[in-house]
């Protein structure tokens, strides 16, 4: 924008080159600032939504033993249709009816879990999945699912599913994923 002044002389009014250099240099130190708390909230916001996945699943594979009146099995899946026989559960889950007491689904599964590949999820060795039974009891001892992000950022957090079916959230203390 130019604007004349008494003299006849031309003044020039805007934005330097240096103030804009400035300006920009201001913002890519703020975004500086800010990226690792928003790169730690977007871990801890993926974990707490895998976390409320497992809730829901095991909370409805808990009603479906008790009005289908039969055991029901959560387990891991690779394949998105057959239990796998392993501790880790990043790779999905699935939720079926097992009237054979294979540990495995009878039929197609009731519903399927997608994968949290961003995600280290863990139960101990000692328990791979979960049975409910008719009264919506879990049979075995209890299982404890710990979600962890890869490198250890960020605090863990678990799903604990108690003998009496219970299943509940928990942060637990100490204990790593490996």
């Amino acid at each position: 924008m130019a604007r004349m002044q008494k003299s006849g002389r031309c003044r020039m009014r805007g934005v330097t080159l240096v103030e804009q250099v400035m300006v920009v240099t201001i913002l890519a130190i703020l975004a500086g600032i800010a990226s690792p708390s928003l790169a730690g909230l977007v871990r801890r916001g993926r974990t707490q939504s895998a976390q409320m996945d497992f809730i829901e699943a095991l909370g409805y594979a808990r009603g479906e033993a008790v009005l289908r009146r039969t055991r029901v099995l959560f387990c891991p899946t690779r394949d998105r249709v057959h239990c796998s026989d392993e501790s880790r559960w990043d790779g999905g889950w699935l939720v079926g009816v097992d009237r054979n007491h294979d540990n495995q689904p009878d039929a197609a599964p009731l519903r399927v879990g997608d994968s949290h590949t961003r995600l280290v999820i863990q139960s101990s060795e000692s328990r791979r999945h979960v049975t409910f039974l008719s009264d919506g009891s879990a049979s075995g001892s209890n299982l404890t699912l710990r979600f962890c992000n890869p490198g250890g950022g960020g605090e863990p957090l678990g799903v604990v599913v108690s003998n009496s079916g219970r299943v509940r959230g928990s942060r637990p203390r100490g204990e790593s994923c490996s």
